[in-house]
């Protein structure tokens, strides 16, 4: 088998210089924990590698009251960050639920984003807080939201050539809540996972999010239950009706994690409870 070719440039410019003259033949690594075992398996030969983890790009700033990430900043990071915490409570609680400690240190918000599992815990917070992506090629530059990201199971609106620099996030307005059902209490890929925002005003819904993952080709956003919950009071009953609008929106499988049957159980009760706990309703 012909060696792959190995570069791990410290300007960013380079590293675009190289992604463009290399293109599909070029492959990106960072924390390596999606990459790495593909290639151990043979499911994956790269020609190229590019190895981006000593571009900058490690970092969690405020920049005009939007939270932005840049795009090799690890799970652990994000999890212990103060201000992820404060700004986008979801994404810190996805970033803790998200494998084992070594996973976390080691795997990257934009490789757990571009890897574009249909499971990737931290998608579905993202989604629910209008998260943008900033991407960058010899070509140009160019942002796309989160949400017009995901194209298929492992595939994604990139270009060859291209690179996810950063992730933002807007100001948050309401709560917001992740949870995540899997096989194990921990370290496990997610069966089902929910995550939702709500904005009050009064005693009424505002404004609301809901995305889920892993019961569809994509992790995607509920638009259907969205409205329904929209100009109403929070309660048990209306959660029960955008559970099912949610589910209704989903296509789940069978697989080695879980049953299509037993994923829509699960996530219409998984649901039902994210929006209780963004409402502040208590849990029976």
């Amino acid at each position: 088998m012909k060696e792959a070719l190995y570069f791990g440039e410290t300007e960013i410019s380079k590293a675009i210089k190289l992604l463009g003259r290399y293109r599909k033949k070029a492959v990106v690594l960072a924390g390596g924990t999606d990459l790495v075992p593909q290639i151990n398996y043979y499911k994956l030969k790269p020609e190229v590698l590019v190895y981006i983890g000593k571009l900058g790009l490690d970092y969690i700033r405020e920049r005009n009251r939007k939270v932005v990430i840049g795009a090799t900043t690890s799970m652990a990071r994000i999890a212990a960050s103060k201000l992820v915490a404060r700004k986008a409570a979801a994404l810190a609680e996805a970033a803790r639920q998200a494998g084992t400690s070594a996973i976390r240190t080691a795997a990257t918000i934009g490789g757990n984003l571009a890897n574009a599992s249909p499971a990737a815990d931290l998608a579905t917070p993202l989604l629910a807080m209008d998260a943008e992506l900033s991407l960058r090629s010899d070509r140009g530059k160019r942002t796309v939201p989160l949400k017009d990201f995901f194209t298929g199971p492992g595939q994604t609106v990139l270009r060859p050539g291209e690179l996810i620099v950063e992730i933002s996030i807007p100001p948050v307005k309401g709560k917001t809540v992740f949870l995540k059902l899997g096989r194990r209490k921990a370290m496990t890929l997610s069966v089902v996972n929910v995550a939702v925002r709500l904005e009050m005003g009064g005693k009424k819904c505002k404004d609301a999010r809901i995305a889920m993952g892993s019961v569809a080709p994509t992790p995607l956003r509920c638009l259907r239950a969205e409205e329904l919950l929209k100009g109403n009071a929070p309660e048990e009953a209306l959660f029960a009706r955008c559970s099912a609008a949610a589910m209704a929106a989903c296509n789940p499988v069978d697989d080695q994690r879980g049953t299509a049957w037993y994923r829509r159980q699960a996530g219409t009760a998984l649901v039902a409870k994210a929006l209780a706990q963004a409402a502040g309703l208590p849990e029976k």
